[in-house]
């Protein structure tokens, strides 16, 4: 590596307005050239002793981080490096393959064998091997609410998808539409179908009114998330998906679809047709109500 660079480091698995932050400060050094280190998302098993829930597979955040005009990441495995202390990791990575000019972080970014270092750290670290440390403070909604993955993850897991707008962050599920038992077909309601990756975080289960883009077009949607308890037994989650308006085959297709509002949990009903009855009062409702927003 040549050039100097101004690295963006973060584990950044929601792309939300606090990583965005310090991704877009590491963007604005002309003087440097873009860089970005971040563990692969899915490599991550545990985080404070917990089970680890990611919000993004890697695969759709490195999408997201290279759209914002990045050309070179670092994102490796975390066990190849969850033994190295904090200083080989500026020595060795920082400034040795990344030839850091400048590091930029949040304010509680921790590193190196059991996040043993912080910003302190970083900063004297960057002092000994040539390169710059700027920390950004966390970025702050209203009500003085930090933004943070920690807080997303709650409103998701409560369906608090209104909360997540306040927040400045549109969750979206966007992989390859599968396909699935093709029952909605025979209930006039078609469907795609959408798995979540192992370890990611499921919103709460439950129907959303969504947004589908499909060739750049946005579709009004109905989404429901969970395991279809009227139709499946014993099934991972899936997001479900009846695009209003649209006709046609996307199986293979990587389509986008965007949560909006929730509308009700999901659960179980005693027959089809009244699963069909009740899809056809969920439509009803995101078209005359929350279709408005």
């Amino acid at each position: 590596m040549k050039s100097k660079t101004a690295v963006a480091l973060g584990l950044f698995d929601g792309i939300h307005m606090g990583h965005r932050l310090i991704l877009n400060k590491a963007l604005s050094y002309s003087e440097y050239m873009p860089a970005v280190f971040t563990f692969n998302t899915e490599s991550i098993k545990f985080k404070h002793g917990k089970p680890f829930e990611y919000i993004y597979p890697n695969i759709r955040k490195l999408e997201i981080i290279r759209s914002m005009g990045f050309d070179y990441i670092e994102s490796p495995d975390f066990d190849t490096l969850k033994n190295l202390d904090g200083e080989c990791f500026a020595k060795q990575i920082l400034a040795g393959k990344m030839n850091a000019g400048i590091v930029i972080c949040g304010e509680n970014f921790r590193f190196g064998k059991n996040a043993s270092c912080d910003v302190n750290n970083l900063h004297e670290f960057g002092q000994k091997y040539n390169f710059r440390t700027e920390v950004i403070k966390l970025a702050e909604k209203s009500g003085n609410t930090p933004v943070s993955s920690g807080i997303i993850r709650e409103f998701l897991k409560q369906g608090k998808i209104s909360g997540l707008s306040e927040l400045g962050f549109c969750y979206s599920i966007k992989n390859t539409v599968s396909e699935g038992n093709r029952i909605g077909r025979t209930i006039n309601f078609p469907t795609i179908n959408q798995h979540f990756a192992d370890g990611q975080l499921v919103p709460k289960y439950g129907v959303y009114h969504s947004e589908t883009i499909i060739d750049n077009i946005n579709y009004s949607s109905v989404t429901n998330i969970g395991i279809k308890p009227t139709v499946e037994n014993n099934i991972k989650p899936l997001a479900e998906t009846h695009i209003l308006g649209f006709s046609g085959n996307l199986y293979g297709i990587c389509a986008e679809v965007r949560l909006k509002n929730f509308i009700r949990s999901e659960k179980k009903f005693s027959s089809v047709d009244e699963l069909k009855a009740q899809i056809a009062e969920d439509i009803k409702y995101i078209k005359t109500t929350v279709g408005k927003d």
